[in-house]
């Protein structure tokens, strides 16, 4: 469920069941709108940021709720419906346009723990209302749900140093790259030093563990949720293992997939229940890899 440009929502997913869509395609709509504000066009920080601050204003008008939303822009009025329908809670709305005044104005991450918080608010917001759509939306699961959020998020990073570069940013940690001894400045294209390999080994190893903290929950979801969620996990890892593949030059070769991946993340999504039973059957209690 990573939101950078949403690509991964899973609003026109067939696992989907109908009657969710327009919940979902609702909350796309205010997700994209909001993070396009951020992103895109020749706008001014500034105008950027007073764009955002009208979408918190619109989203304290449907807390208020009755005459306070009238004459509410439509999309802010069907999403008024969906949150009133499912009961969801404005804090994700909210977390999610905190992260996107973030992305006007920050464009470096001192410590893999600011990271993190970064992620807490743009990404898994995302996890968090699919879950409450569901009715699913408890600790254990909300806990999960984040991790597997966060980790799309780091591995769309990872996938993306080149394409963030050209927008000025670096989502890396800068501790990250100072222990490792590459230089920001060299970013440009250090895709072949034996450098930038060690970083990046470091990056996907970390973002790997923390996809698998949280994968437990797509096994213990039942129904088209948890497919759909063990699709979005073996997505993750397949992207991941593209990164090594290409020996971390996400410069020249950026790793997406093809139809012959989706195919490798459809069978080991279908796989991956029976797997993770037979890991919890063993006697070592060692975990079996979910790839």
């Amino acid at each position: 469920m990573s939101v950078d440009h949403y690509e991964n929502f899973p609003v026109a997913s067939v696992l989907m069941p109908r009657r969710l869509v327009p919940a979902v395609e609702a909350i796309y709509a205010f997700a994209r709108s909001a993070d396009d504000l951020a992103d895109e066009g020749d706008a001014t920080p500034e105008q950027r940021l007073a764009a955002l601050a009208a979408y918190e204003q619109a989203l304290d008008r449907i807390a208020a709720g009755g005459e306070a939303q009238s004459g509410l822009d439509p999309m802010f009025l069907r999403l008024a419906g969906v949150i009133a329908q499912y009961d969801l809670p404005l804090q994700p709305f909210r977390d999610l346009l905190s992260a996107f005044k973030q992305d006007v104005t920050v464009t470096r991450y001192a410590s893999y723990g600011a990271l993190l918080d970064y992620c807490a608010r743009s990404a898994n917001p995302v996890g968090l209302l699919m879950l409450s759509l569901y009715g699913q939306a408890d600790e254990q699961n909300v806990r999960d749900s984040d991790a597997i959020c966060s980790a799309l998020q780091i591995i769309n990073f990872l996938q993306d140093v080149a394409i963030d570069l050209q927008k000025e940013r670096i989502y890396l940690p800068m501790e990250d790259l100072a222990r490792f001894a590459v230089s920001p400045a060299a970013l440009d294209h250090p895709g072949g030093t034996a450098k930038w390999r060690t970083l990046m080994k470091f990056e996907v190893a970390r973002a790997r563990a923390l996809m698998l903290s949280g994968a437990p929950l797509a096994v213990r979801l039942r129904g088209r949720i948890g497919l759909e969620l063990r699709m979005v996990v073996q997505g993750g890892l397949r992207i991941l293992e593209s990164i090594e593949e290409v020996e971390y030059d996400v410069f020249r070769r950026r790793p997406k997939l093809t139809r012959k991946d989706w195919m490798k993340v459809i069978w080991r999504g279908l796989r991956m229940k029976a797997r993770m039973k037979r890991a919890m059957k063993s006697p070592s209690g060692a975990a079996l890899p979910l790839e």
